[in-house]
């Protein structure tokens, strides 16, 4: 039976409402009985004597401990599998032995295997994956003799476990078929893909004698995702350059090592929200019994120069990180000249020439701008706001992206006029119950809105710091006109990703023609076996830093044979830093619908009352929080979202509990903690 009670104040229930939208649910499986696995095959490469004075290299069967006749580990009918090749790398009399791992658990063999199968690829000049049968695989195996290079074979179908080989063959490849093709380390892919690399020249390019590259691994952008891929190859022995170049912004603005986040986002802007909660933490103060005579004033040069002194100590905690770990780090602008090359053009035009076996593209994105008259001349973005030299006055925001609503709020929060022109909706792609509520606060608090409209001309009316600027807007939904006057205009209108201008054409990396976002399969492999990417840049992904630095540590791991583990990108939660923060992970309420239906779904939502506002007299019935449930998963949440004080401390928690499968009667079971915000997930309702 359904339960429709508001609760009002700090003693607000759940009240649940059939329908709903939001993030993305994680898929769970039935929990699954240990099975041990076999001990994974023994197998070595033993040179044999070829025709013509050439050689031949045959995977032996180390011989099984018998449990005895007719017990289970017999098999009397397997056949040695053979490497089959033109020629072989080897010189005569060379053994490379994959010894047989002693006891070990189920995990510990898997890894085991995976060490050996990773040493093979490495000491193959051309390693094939195969099977004997397999008429791809032929196609594949004639191609290297008719080229008359040398290549290692194993057939799966002709050793024992073959299929174990072939399961943890694909954790490291993401390739469940054959063949399944190395040349000189690089994994190019089945068939289809290996003629696709001769055709395009780069199968060449691998096979050439000269395999010595300057490093093992090059990452072009030093933001959180690069840097972090940058740090852990290193920590697993590799020779790693990382190149990184900002090219200033149209207003000059320029910044150190360490991306968007430290310099021109997440660091700054919440450094900047928190300026200006203290200005109303210093209006409820009073009601606290804290008296103060003096008139209290915001200072806009006090405060953004200790912020800039803070990122600069951390882009030279970057720096000194990387000389630790013995990354070489050149500030230069990278792009790719042909397979496996790079050109590096610092600051003086002058230009040098790395090569690498891998590269990982990290290069993030840029503020977009309007394309009309006056919008660079005049207008600034997020990557001139958080070091501007003089307060920006009466402000005119563009967008309505989460960018231009946190900018928006902490300027209103400093004192400032502020108005937020906005073409359609807040906060596209979030909750949009969650965004309205977002907008409708911060216009009680002074922010003001113009829906609806489009700027068409900036015209600079004065020079100064700030000076005046003439903005002329017309509706999106007829002919009407406005012109406003503003100090400062600044640009929120999205971003556009940093992939156009560095050479991915002349290797063949593919990238969306209409967003420059480069496509990837699951490991972050682009179309080029070669080449990765992480971060913002990254088509489908959630542009935010803690999934880049995820990403990026765990793909370094995965091309240097540490780990096997993907980046999760389902239910990553994140935070709007608006005056009043909205908290959110999984599905919006819109989205749960298209995905789940309206009726499989229940949300469960509430109104609530934070205790550290009543004293201070705030408004009641303002904070919000709601759940979304599935009702086909035993009310599995598919969506959280909570807009209230420290959101984004809240939210963290419950994010991991999403992770975990968190339904709503686990929420009912759990005790809050008294007196928080955050209990309001835990209430009955």
């Amino acid at each position: 039976m359904r339960r429709a009670v508001l609760g009002v104040g700090r003693a607000a229930a759940w009240r649940i409402r059939a329908g709903a939208e939001s993030g993305q649910q994680r898929q769970r499986s039935p929990p699954l009985s240990p099975v041990p696995a076999p001990p994974p095959p023994a197998f070595r490469f033993v040179s044999r004597p070829g025709p013509a004075g050439s050689e031949s290299e045959t995977v032996e069967q180390s011989p099984p401990q018998s449990p005895g006749p007719g017990k289970a580990g017999d098999a009397p009918n397997r056949r040695s599998g053979h490497v089959r090749g033109a020629r072989v790398l080897s010189p005569p009399g060379r053994r490379a032995h994959l010894s047989s791992p002693g006891p070990s658990s189920s995990s510990e063999a898997r890894e085991e295997l995976r060490r050996r199968l990773r040493e093979l690829i490495e000491r193959s000049r051309v390693m094939i994956f195969s099977k004997s049968y397999c008429p791809h695989s032929t196609r594949v195996k004639e191609l290297f003799s008719s080229l008359g290079v040398e290549c290692n074979v194993l057939e799966l179908d002709q050793v024992d476990d073959g299929a174990k080989i072939q399961e943890v063959l694909s954790g490291i490849t993401n390739q469940k078929t054959v063949p399944n093709v190395f040349v000189n380390k690089v994994h190019v892919g089945g068939c289809d893909q290996t003629f696709q690399a001769y055709q395009s020249g780069l199968l060449q390019k691998l096979l050439e004698e000269d395999s010595a590259y300057d490093y093992d691994l090059i990452i072009v952008g030093g933001g959180s995702g690069g840097l972090s891929c940058a740090k852990e190859a290193a920590i697993l022995g590799k020779k790693v350059m990382v190149l990184d170049f900002v090219v200033p912004s149209p207003q000059g603005t320029s910044w150190g090592l360490g991306g968007t986040c430290v310099n021109v986002g997440c660091i700054p802007k919440k450094l900047m929200h928190q300026a200006a909660l203290l200005g109303q933490a210093l209006c409820d103060s009073r009601k606290f019994g804290w008296e103060y005579d003096q008139q209290v004033k915001h200072k806009w040069e006090t405060m953004t120069k200790a912020i800039q002194n803070h990122i600069s100590s951390l882009n030279w905690g970057y720096r000194l990180s990387l000389r630790e770990k013995a990354v070489a780090y050149v500030n230069s602008y990278g792009e790719f000249v042909e397979h496996h090359k790079i050109k590096a053009t610092n600051k003086k035009g002058q230009e040098t020439y790395y090569t690498a076996a891998q590269f990982v593209i990290a290069t993030g994105e840029r503020p977009r701008y309007l394309g009309i008259q006056g919008d660079k001349e005049y207008c600034i973005t997020s990557d001139d706001l958080f070091s501007l030299p003089y307060c920006p006055g009466k402000t005119l925001v563009v967008g309505a992206s989460y960018v231009a609503l946190e900018c928006a709020g902490f300027l209103a929060g400093f004192g400032l006029d502020v108005t937020v022109m906005v073409r359609s909706i807040l906060l596209r792609g979030f909750d949009q119950e969650m965004a309205e509520k977002v907008g409708s606060y911060m216009e009680q608090h002074g922010v003001k809105f113009l829906r609806k409209f489009i700027p068409v001309m900036i015209q600079q009316l004065e020079k100064g710091s700030p000076g005046k600027l003439k903005v002329l807007a017309k509706s999106t939904e007829g002919t009407e006109t406005i012109e406003g006057v503003y100090n400062t205009v600044l640009l929120a209108i999205g971003r556009d990703s940093c992939t156009r201008k560095i050479g991915l054409e002349k290797i063949g990396v593919k990238i969306n023609e209409k967003s420059g976002k480069i496509p990837v399969n699951d490991v972050e492999q682009t179309s080029v076996p070669y080449v990765y990417a992480v971060g913002d840049i990254l088509e489908g992904r959630p542009e935010l830093t803690p999934v880049a630095i995820q990403s990026g540590k765990l793909l370094a791991r995965r091309l240097f044979g540490a780990s096997l583990e993907k980046c999760d990108y389902i239910n990553v939660p994140t935070t709007v830093f608006t005056p009043l923060e909205y908290g959110c992970c999984g599905l919006a309420e819109e989205k749960a619908i298209e995905v789940y239906k309206k009726e499989n779904l229940e949300i469960y939502h509430t109104l609530f009352w934070p205790l550290e506002w009543t004293v201070a007299g705030r408004e009641n019935n303002t904070c919000y929080a709601k759940i979304i449930c599935n009702k086909l998963d035993h009310d599995r949440v598919i969506g959280f979202h909570i807009l209230g004080p420290n959101a984004g401390e809240v939210t963290q928690g419950f994010a991991a509990a999403m992770k975990c499968g968190l339904t709503k009667q686990l929420l009912d079971d759990t005790i809050g903690i008294h007196p928080t915000c955050g209990e309001v997930g835990n209430r009955r309702f």
